[in-house]
Formats: structure tokens, sequence, C-alpha cells
């Protein structure tokens, strides 16, 4: 029978790498509460819910910072397991702080330790606007590594843009799962259109909690995870995934493009304040590797 189980908080292992090292090993995940600054998040949370009500999902008369999609949000067609059309998600990709948010320095020391050397931020990022509309499926469980190729050395920081209750739509772990190596993967609905086929899945215990603003999940690329389906009627929930691994391993190509090819790096960057951040990947010395297709093919449950 499947257990749902309260995560566990690590924030008194962040000054022991060696513990924060121990603990990604056993359990394939780490979580940390108020990790990161709420004012950064907020100014984000803003930015993003400000480009939904430019093209008219917030519901009229409701607070922006709130969320509250209007009834007329389920006439969109999701782009790319991100919950809206393109030309909304370029938006957001042009947000440098979007960007920056992946580079605070309180996540790049944690994953520093974890790879016990310098952290490389993988240049693709992903941002979620899961307004609840005919379209929007939950992401199904899977490994992040068929997707992400490249070493599977790779952690995934995954934060919400705002506090995160289960009944939102959070994202829930399978703890250990990282141990199970490359599973097989049968389709699915939702993001990545890839379900994990599991050998048992009578002892599952499937780690979740209620987010709030400044918290981060961080797992490794075989760990197992999934989204919990957003009961609420109308509310938007906004997530991001930022990805890490150590500068000496190989990575595959796509993640160092812009996430789903939305728009090139000329057109993200047009309006940034500073150069900092563009085009920081080709200080490394990177080795690259080949992407392997056959991880996602499909196979019969």
């Amino acid at each position: 029978m499947q257990k749902t189980v309260e995560f566990r908080e690590h924030n008194g292992l962040l000054d022991d790498p060696q513990a924060l090292r121990r603990q990604m090993e056993s359990d394939g995940y780490l979580f940390f509460r108020g990790l990161l600054p709420a004012d950064e998040i907020v100014a984000l949370r803003r930015r993003i819910l400000q480009i939904c009500d430019n093209y008219g999902w917030i519901a009229p008369g409701t607070e922006l910072m709130d969320g509250i999609a209007d009834p007329s949000a389920d006439a969109m067609e999701p782009f790319c397991g991100v919950g809206v059309p393109p030309a909304a998600y370029g938006d957001v990709q042009c947000l440098e702080s979007f960007h920056r948010l992946a580079h605070n320095p309180r996540l790049v020391t944690m994953l520093g330790q974890l790879f016990d050397e310098a952290a490389l931020v993988h240049a693709l990022k992903i941002a979620r606007l899961m307004i609840p509309a005919k379209g929007n499926a939950p992401t199904p469980a899977h490994q992040d590594h068929i997707f992400i190729q490249g070493t599977k050395t790779v952690y995934t920081c995954w934060m919400p843009l705002g506090d995160c209750p289960r009944r939102l739509g959070g994202l829930s772990v399978l703890r250990g799962s990282h141990k199970l190596g490359i599973l097989p993967v049968r389709a699915a609905e939702g993001a990545g259109g890839r379900h994990v086929i599991l050998d048992d899945e009578s002892e599952q215990e499937w780690f979740e909690t209620d987010f709030e603003i400044g918290d981060v999940l961080v797992f490794h690329s075989l760990t197992v995870h999934k989204s919990i389906p957003n009961l609420t009627e109308n509310q938007i929930r906004l997530s991001v995934d930022y990805r890490y691994q150590p500068p000496s391993l190989p990575i595959e190509r796509k993640s160092i493009t812009p996430h789903c090819q939305v728009l090139p790096w000329e057109e993200i960057y047009a309006d940034w304040k500073s150069e900092e951040l563009q085009y920081y990947w080709r200080d490394y010395d990177l080795e690259f590797k080949e992407y392997d297709v056959s991880l996602v093919e499909l196979q019969e449950a």
C-alpha cells in the first residue's frame, strides 16, 4: 500500500557538507524550509502574475498577487508542459529576475557542498504557470535524467513562487527511488508525457508537504517525483525548476539552451540590465554528451 509521508527538513545539515551528501545518498532528496529570501520570490511572483494579467488570465476584481484565474483561462492551449502558450512563456523567459534566482548564493553554495566542487547552473530554466484549465494535467511520476541526460549527477531545485499547500498542487517525491537506476516509461498525460514503470508499487513512500514561500526541494536526477493535482477552483500554481551539476562532468547541449527553444538567447537578453549572467556557461570547458533517445522510448506497462 502506498504511503504519504511528511518531508523531513534538512536545514540543520547546511553547515555539514558530509551530512548533506549522506542524506542525499540515502533518500535522494533534501528539503529546506525558508532557504531563500521571501522578498526576492515575491518580486518574481508579481512579475509573472503581471504577465498572466497582460494576457487576460487573472480574474477581474481580484488581487493580482492572489493569482486567481479568470474562468475563460480554460480556452488556453498549454505549451511544453509549462501551463501557458508560447508567447506568454517567452515573456517569462525574458525576465532577468527569473534567471537570477537560480544563481542565489544560498542555492549555489548548498549545491557546491553536495558536489564538493563549484556548481554549474544549467542555462535551461523552467517556470510552470499551472492554471486550473483543460489540458493542464498534473506532471506524472518520472525521473528527470531521461530528459536532462548528460551526467546522472544533476540535482533539480524545485520551489514554489509563493505559499503552496497540498491543495494547490505541490511536488511529491518517492523516497530512495534514485537507487533503482534508469526506469522504463509508458505514455502519460502531463509535462514530459512519460510515467515510470515500477516493479512494486505496494511499499512506496511518497513524501510531500504544504510548501511555504522560500522553501526549496532538491532531488537527484534519478529520483522519481510527480506533481500533486491542483484541487483549487481557480488559483494559479507558480513554480520554478532549476538544475545544477559539477562542471567537470558531461552535459547534454540542450541544458545550455532556452527551455523548449521558446526564444533565442539574444531576444531573452535584449532588455536585461546586466550582462553578468549572459552566456556564463561559456566560461567553462564543458564536455558534451550526445542525447540518447532510447531513454524516452515507450514500453508496455
